[in-house]
C-alpha cells in the first residue's frame, strides 16, 4: 500500500507541475519539510524539502508572475520562454515523482519516466484549455483570471495529492479527459472550416 500511495503522490504532484511549474513543487516541498504525509529525508532527493530549494521555487514563482503581468507578456507568449518553462516542468515533475519513490526505498528511474509523462499530460491538457479561456475573456480579465485559475488548480492538485494520494490519478485522468475533449473540439472546428470552403 505504501508503494501505491507513493506512486499516487508522484502522479499528482507531477501532473500539477505540468499545469504550473513552481507552486505545486513548493507546496509539496514545504509539506515535506513539515513532515506532513511526505518526506524526502534520508534520500538523495532530500534537497526537495531543503530551505534553499524552496527559496529558489519562491523566487521563480515571483519572477514568473512578474513576467506574466509585464507589458510584453503578450508578445513573448509562445516564444522560447514557453519552451523553457515546459522543460523546467518536465524536470521538476520527474524529480518529485522520483523523490516520492526514493523515500520508500524503491528504484527512482520509473519516477523520472512517470514524472515526465505526467507533467507532459498536464502541459498538453492545460495550455490549450487556458488559451481557449484567454480567447473568450477580455484582456484585463484574462490577465487577472487566468493566473488565478492555473495557479489555484495546480496548487490544489499538488496539495491534495500529498495529503490524499488517490487524488493524484484522479487528477491525471481529468487532465487526460480535458486533453481529449480539447482535441475533439479542435477537430470539429477544423471540419467545420473545411465545409465552409
Amino acid at each position: 500500500m505504501h508503494l501505491a500511495f507513493d506512486i499516487f503522490q508522484g502522479i499528482g504532484i507531477a501532473a500539477a507541475v505540468g499545469i504550473r511549474p513552481f507552486l505545486p513543487g513548493l507546496a509539496a516541498g514545504a509539506l515535506a519539510a513539515g513532515d506532513v504525509e511526505i518526506r524526502f529525508n534520508g534520500t538523495s532527493y532530500s534537497f526537495l524539502q531543503s530551505s534553499w530549494f524552496l527559496l529558489v521555487l519562491v523566487a521563480a514563482t515571483a519572477v514568473l508572475v512578474m513576467l506574466e503581468r509585464s507589458a510584453f507578456a503578450e508578445q513573448r507568449r509562445g516564444g522560447s520562454g514557453t519552451y523553457v518553462l515546459m522543460l523546467i516542468s518536465l524536470v521538476i515533475g520527474g524529480m518529485f515523482f522520483a523523490g516520492s519513490l526514493a523515500r520508500g526505498g524503491y528504484a527512482v528511474w520509473p519516477g523520472w519516466v512517470g514524472g515526465v509523462v505526467c507533467a507532459a499530460v498536464g502541459i498538453a491538457a492545460s495550455r490549450p484549455f487556458l488559451t481557449r479561456l484567454r480567447n473568450r475573456l477580455d484582456q484585463s480579465a484574462a490577465a487577472v483570471g487566468l493566473p488565478v485559475i492555473a495557479d489555484g488548480s495546480a496548487l490544489l492538485i499538488g496539495l491534495l495529492s500529498v495529503v490524499a494520494p488517490p487524488v493524484g490519478p484522479i487528477a491525471l485522468l481529468a487532465l487526460l479527459w480535458l486533453l481529449l475533449r480539447g482535441r475533439q473540439r479542435g477537430q470539429q472546428k477544423y471540419a467545420g472550416l473545411r465545409i465552409l470552403r
